[in-house]
């Protein structure tokens, strides 16, 4: 309950500006194109293109929203469209022409390659990236997992020699289901639902009004998927005591849009998509350049026949019910444009300031893409030297990914915690996750270590860690405790 007050306070603090920039942020560059086409659709103050000149004064701020009984409106800050004409965020790349938009290169992948290249995200063993793969396989054409778990232990047995159990299954699946698309890996209809559900709560956490229907909505699915199926709503909202009429309908609505088949078409291949990173960084004799991808920056502007129609009011009757009540609406879709564009330049912006500051932190590694050279960092660092808020750059990291001269990194890889060693230094949970699972590697198989023994062995090696956190660690290696690794 607590927790519920909490978002609910922060919800009410935040503007509808505020929360369409939060939303916007954590869109990726691969969706930013149909986010923008869905907002051109539904605003036609919004257009396309840019200005032949560019804007040459500071914005104004947005007036307050127009209200009937006003006598007058004041039209002075719609007429002058230069500031919003269109724009261009520094940083965001030198491209002018429609061929350096497409930089990105196309590719026909299969779901499993897909799934396969973030299952490397992980950072897994040998053997756990084997039993990973078992489980991708595992996936059909529509993205569930119909084979059952103690089956696919004994594949594993049979066919690699590798011995698991369904609890160590459980635990990898979990982080399959993770992936992109949403609701891959599910082994039902119900699951697959309560994951995409899962995770559109996790984007819209600031967002109360959505959020409320969101939470009703994994609840039906949860506990009332027979009757869901069923149609019998009635019986839904008896077994879950709900009264508003309205956050029902948007409940079942926001169900009724999820995938049911995430996997996509049959025969395993998805349609063609783009491997587009939000940053290119490269490493020019020591400098790093870093630009935004040139998607980022789509070219908007405020209509101009909008004004127009503000100009022919302000020379008519003002007086006029009807054209003022026309006037009201050309304003609403006018604010929302700019707010949009307003929005727009805060991403750039926003995404530009995370990633330098990332850069800086982590400048040793972009130089060498050495893993060892990976400092501590947590999302902490990162918010107090742009000055903003941890979820802000959660957000960020959580969904966006570098090109770098080693390859294309998700952001969230460069975050982990400091562990303090023997001798007062501050190392990455990376590097001792890294000396865990050597001593892992290493045991007597017939003797494996426990967590006091692999405690004492880190210490040993100049780390100061806790049994607890040695546990940690273990479990988000999904490396079983010390008597399910013994063999005979």
């Amino acid at each position: 309950m607590q927790k519920l007050s909490l978002n609910q306070s922060l919800s009410q603090k935040l503007s509808p500006q505020q929360i369409q920039f939060i939303k916007l942020l954590q869109v990726p560059t691969a969706e930013l194109d149909a986010r923008v086409e869905e907002e051109l659709e539904l605003n036609p103050a919004l257009e396309e293109g840019r200005e032949e000149q560019e804007a040459s004064q500071e914005s104004d701020e947005f007036e307050d929203s127009y209200e009937d009984n006003s006598d007058e409106l004041n039209v002075e800050d719609y007429l002058a469209e230069d500031d919003y004409a269109g724009y261009k965020m520094q940083g965001d790349g030198n491209y002018n022409d429609d061929e350096d938009r497409e930089m990105p290169i196309a590719m026909q992948a299969s779901l499993n390659e897909q799934l396969e290249a973030q299952l490397g995200f992980l950072g897994l063993d040998d053997r756990q990236e084997k039993i990973g793969k078992q489980l991708l396989g595992s996936i059909e054409s529509d993205g569930y997992i119909r084979r059952e778990l103690d089956a696919i232990v004994n594949d594993l047995a049979f066919s690699q020699n590798i011995e698991t159990d369904i609890e160590e299954l459980e635990e990898l699946l979990s982080e399959i289901q993770k992936f992109d698309p949403p609701g891959i890996g599910a082994r039902n209809l119900k699951e697959c639902l309560l994951i995409q559900l899962e995770r559109k709560r996790e984007e819209n956490e600031h967002d109360e009004e959505i959020l409320e229907a969101l939470n009703l909505a994994y609840n039906i699915v949860d506990l009332c998927f027979d009757e869901f199926t069923k149609k019998h709503y009635d019986k839904i909202e008896k077994k879950l005591n709900l009264e508003d009429e309205e956050v029902f309908k948007e409940a079942i609505s926001a169900i009724t849009r999820l995938n049911p088949k995430p996997g996509g078409i049959s025969g395993g291949l998805v349609k063609t998509q783009y491997l587009i990173p939000d940053f290119i960084l490269s490493n020019k004799n020591g400098e790093m350049d870093l630009t935004l991808n040139s998607r980022n920056a789509p070219e908007l502007r405020v209509s101009s026949s909008y004004s127009e129609m503000f100009s022919a009011y302000d020379k008519s009757d003002k007086k006029d019910k009807k054209l003022k009540e026309t006037v009201s609406f050309v304003k609403q879709k006018l604010d929302a444009a700019k707010w949009f564009i307003d929005a727009i330049k805060q991403r750039q912006n926003t995404l530009l300031r995370t990633m330098e500051a990332i850069v800086k932190y982590q400048y040793e590694f972009f130089e060498e893409g050495d893993e060892a050279k990976l400092r501590p960092m947590i999302l902490k660092d990162i918010a107090n030297e742009i000055q903003m808020d941890i979820s802000t750059v959660s957000r960020v990291a959580n969904s966006k990914s570098v090109q770098t001269d080693f390859g294309i990194f998700p952001l969230k890889y460069f975050f982990s915690e400091g562990i303090s060693t023997a001798s007062g230094e501050d190392v990455s949970s990376r590097e001792v996750k890294t000396r865990l699972q050597e001593l892992i590697d290493n045991e007597n198989k017939k003797k494996p270590l426990s967590d006091d023994k692999l405690e004492k062995a880190l210490k040993a090696q100049g780390y100061n860690i806790a049994r607890r956190t040695v546990a940690k660690y273990r479990e988000q290696l999904n490396i079983p405790v010390a008597r399910l690794r013994k063999e005979l």
